[in-house]
Order: C-alpha cells, then structure tokens, then sequence
C-alpha cells in the first residue's frame, strides 16, 4: 500500500535533507557502522569531525581490529560513552575473525557483534546497501510518537513496541537508504526535541499532536528521579622530571579501560593528603595544591571532583604498581582520556588555587 507518510518524507528530504555527511562518501558498511555508533547520543556536528580523524587512522576495519587499544581510546577522547569505543574493537575484532573482515547482511548476525542493538544493525543494512529494514533511533522515536500522538516514555516496553509497529508500518519497500536518512534528518532539523518547526514539517498535515496542539506532550518523558552526588579527590602527581602519574580504569563501569588521574578516599582531609599517597603509592609528597574542584555528571549520578596537585620528591621511589604509568603531559593526552581529566591536564594554571 502506499503510505503517504513515507511520500511526503522522501519529497522534503530530496529538497532539504542531509545528502553530504562524510559517511556518505565511499559509503560502505565499516563507515556506516562506526557513524551509527558514534552517533548514538550525540550531535552529527560534534561526530563529523572525531568520524573524520577515526577513519584517517583506522580506514578499514582490519585496521580497527588491529590497533592498541589506547590509541581507539584515544581517537575517541571526548565523545564519552566510552564503553562504544570498546565495543566497537571488540566487534571490529569479531568481523575480521568471524566474518573474514566482511560485515554480515543479515540482521540477527549483526546484532550478535557487540554494542550493535536492533536499530543500529537496521541502519547499517539499509545505508550500506539500500536494504529495507527497520530503524528506531530517538530522533525516530520523537517523531513517530508526535505524528501518532503515541502515549508514554519510549523506554516503557509497551510504548516502545508501539513505536517499533508505528516504524514498521511507515518503512517503504523503494528507497530505505533515503527514507531512513529522511526520517533522522527529520527528527534533528524540524521535529526537534524543543521548538519543533511544525509550520516547515511536511508531514504535519497527519500529525495527531500537531493537530491536538500538544506536541509538548510527545514523547513522554521519562520519570525523573534524583541523581546521587559522590565525591573523589583526585591527585595530580609529579615527579621531577615533570611526568604525572596515570593509572588505567577498570575495563568496565565509567570510564573503563581510560587513562585517568589517581583518586583517594573523599574522607581524607587536605592535611592528610601526603600521607595517604605515600600509603597508597609509596611516594614521599610535597604539601598538596588544592585546585577548584568541579561537578562531572553522568548519565546515574553527579560527582564531585576535587583536584590536588603533589609534587614527588626527587629520592622518591614509587612502587611497581599494575595499570600505573608515569608519563608526560604531551605523551598523556595522546591517550585515551576523560574529557574532564583532559581539560584539567590542559590548563591545570587556569584553575584558581584554594
């Protein structure tokens, strides 16, 4: 049947949508894939240039697969969700080994490959190479639910299962490359999540919300619940050849598997710092320099970072310690870093002194 949905989509998006992103040069399924993951949660302006400096580095996904972990991490500093990075060499890595370095068509083949969920293996299919199937991503989710005034948070199974029905009625057989980028390009230039540009929207004619005047309503919005707040010292130490000390995160949780700046125990006073690396480290410190501390949220909690600055006497002889490496500012922010942690590396001076 014809769905005149889709029709009006594909007709504004020939006019006005995104046709020159740089995923869509020498399209393939590795460039499509890391686009879509590094587009889970973030904006395409802040992607293009990381999407830019990974593919320079890591063309193909052999290369992908192939490459120290620290440099993925690297390359990836500052995007957060740091966990896609990681999935996506293991994945790399499964494609090269499981699939002779070539990514499945199928669906549920792609899916198997880490961090690729139902939506993102539908894209790849259909942006690689113009298969229909059906994606859900929460530009998609934004509009669907307005056009069918869809009630409840897409994260609700039934809402969301409403929604996946609402997608697969709409996706036509003719076109799926465009009518997917037709649908995210609508979501993220006209059906935006505040101010939505309904009087520009060419499907507006059939939207129930837009007809009911309740466009604020859709999607529904997620219970709020408070965020806890935590605290950590976190210690910048130097030696005297000016390298600092980095240790590496666990593989999993926040941050897993970056580089980041020793913590202590919160509980610890300023005038208890030097003993406390000395037990933790083995270092003999100088008086700590408290640094204005700052607020990090993340996406479960907030926490609360407060900086000091030790300076390790040069008799000092700090222990053997694993997932611990003394390294220069300029080697250190090569690595895969925090944002956070990358910033007060940077302009450490700029900070203001307690």
């Amino acid at each position: 049947m014809s769905d005149h949905f889709a029709d009006r989509l594909l007709r504004w998006y020939d006019q006005h949508g995104r046709h020159a992103l740089p995923w869509h040069q020498d399209r393939n399924a590795y460039r499509v894939w890391v686009s879509e993951i590094m587009l889970q949660q973030t904006q395409v302006t802040t992607v293009i240039p990381y999407f830019q400096a990974f593919m320079e580095r890591f063309p193909t996904v052999r290369d992908l697969a192939e490459a120290p972990v620290d440099d993925v991490l690297g390359h990836w500093s500052g995007l957060g969700y740091y966990a896609r990075a990681r999935n996506l060499q293991k994945a790399a890595i499964q494609v090269v080994e499981d699939h002779d370095g070539e990514f499945p068509r199928d669906q549920e083949a792609l899916e198997a490959l880490p961090g690729i969920g139902r939506s993102t293996a539908a894209a790849i299919i259909a942006q690689a190479w113009n298969q229909r199937a059906v994606i859900l991503d929460g530009n998609v989710k934004r509009v669907l639910a307005r056009y069918h005034a869809t009630p409840g948070w897409p994260g609700q199974t039934a809402t969301l299962n409403a929604l996946w029905q609402r997608a697969e009625d709409h996706t036509p057989d003719t076109r799926p490359r465009d009518y997917t980028q037709a649908i995210m390009d609508l979501g993220a230039l006209v059906c935006t999540r505040s101010r939505p540009d309904c009087e520009h929207c060419p499907v507006s004619e059939g939207c129930m919300a837009y007809a009911n005047g309740e466009i604020h309503l859709y999607p529904g919005r997620k219970p709020k619940k408070e965020k806890p707040e935590k605290t950590t010292w976190m210690v910048i130490l130097e030696d005297h050849s000016g390298r600092i000390l980095l240790e590496r995160r666990p593989p999993s949780g926040i941050w897993g598997g970056l580089w980041s700046l020793p913590e202590l125990d919160p509980a610890y006073g300023p005038d208890e710092l030097q003993d406390a690396c000395e037990r933790q480290f083995g270092l003999d410190c100088s008086a700590p320099d408290l640094i204005s501390g700052f607020r990090h949220t993340f996406s479960h909690y907030h926490l609360h970072i407060q900086p000091a600055r030790l300076q390790v006497t040069p008799s000092s002889q700090a222990r053997d310690m694993a997932d611990h490496r003394w390294i220069h500012r300029e080697e250190a922010l090569e690595l895969g870093l925090p944002a956070p942690i990358r910033s007060l590396l940077t302009t450490p001076e700029q900070a203001t002194l307690l």
